[in-house]
């Protein structure tokens, strides 16, 4: 039987509902076909790349804007899967999205295409606040360069092996404020735009984990609080932030629907609430994409 495969590049539930565009297939050779069935990248947004393959694979490898994807595969399946994170500020415009796959008989294939990401149109914030909530004094300044330093070494982490089990779930029950990349500008002064989603609940409320991953961070941080980062393995990670408490420690394997703390309003914030993002391979994603891509 003639060998296929094919790759698919879509979007989750949330941006097919806005209606998918016709399907660009590319030509690989030998029955393999790349493929994106869905709309465009959106800044900010999670793509999920999946090859099927009617053999099976020695390797494969893919890539796009400097981005290595980053495969897994479910047990007696012929799709291979991996996320794709389009970073919030990413600019908008075309970027190539390349694979290369190695059959187990020793054929190579290759092909390319273009990926494009569209303007994510967030939000623009105009805020005016007293002088001490935006400006930072030496020692405040330097903790928090150090703590972001860290932070980024954090993500920058890839476990190379798929930790999490199942699909993704909100960690609390609350409404999300909508609010993801919104562009904040304080004082005339323009900010860092907002890389997560809040969810407004009163003090104490339970946060759980989206699924199953390893500590990689428990600890008070100025900006964000009392913090909790989870590692979910193959460059994903989600992040907790503003706890009034932590019940998790450091290198603890959680499974989906763990405690990791309570809502609280530590850090910089003048109300309680949860700040929960994500980041795959360093990009910054709506952690709710996760749940809409990966559905528990």
């Amino acid at each position: 039987m003639p060998h296929r495969s094919r790759l698919l590049l879509c979007l989750g539930a949330v941006l097919l509902a806005l209606g998918a565009s016709a399907a660009d297939t590319v030509p690989c050779g030998d029955g393999l076909t790349l493929r994106v069935s869905s709309p465009a990248p959106i800044q900010g947004s999670l793509v999920l790349v999946e090859v099927e393959s009617g053999a099976p694979l020695a390797r494969l490898k893919a890539a796009w804007a400097g981005q290595q994807l980053h495969f897994w595969a479910d047990a007696n399946s012929s799709t291979y899967r991996a996320l794709l994170g389009v970073d919030l500020e990413r600019t908008p415009g075309a970027s190539p999205l390349t694979l290369e796959a190695e059959l187990e008989g020793g054929a190579r294939r290759s092909c390319r295409l273009l990926a494009t990401v569209e303007d994510g149109k967030f939000a623009v914030e105009r805020l005016t606040l007293p002088r001490q909530f935006v400006e930072l004094g030496p020692a405040d300044l330097a903790r928090s360069q150090r703590e972001a330093a860290r932070l980024r070494e954090v993500f920058a982490g890839v476990t190379p092996e798929r930790l999490w089990q199942g699909g993704f779930r909100l960690p609390l029950a609350a409404e999300a404020a909508g609010n993801f990349g919104t562009r904040r500008i304080l004082n005339d002064q323009p900010r860092s735009p907002h890389s997560g989603e809040d969810f407004s609940a009163p003090a104490g409320t339970p946060v759980t984990a989206a699924q199953r991953g390893r500590v990689a961070l428990a600890e008070e941080l100025f900006f964000s609080g009392k913090t909790v980062v989870l590692d979910h393995g193959l460059g994903l990670f989600t992040f907790y932030a503003h706890l009034q408490s932590i019940t998790v420690e450091p290198g603890q394997v959680v499974e989906a629907g763990a405690l990791l703390g309570r809502v609280g309003s530590t850090g910089r914030v003048t109300a309680a609430h949860l700040h929960w993002a994500a980041r795959l391979n360093q990009a910054r994603v709506n952690p709710r994409d996760l749940v809409a891509l990966l559905p528990d």
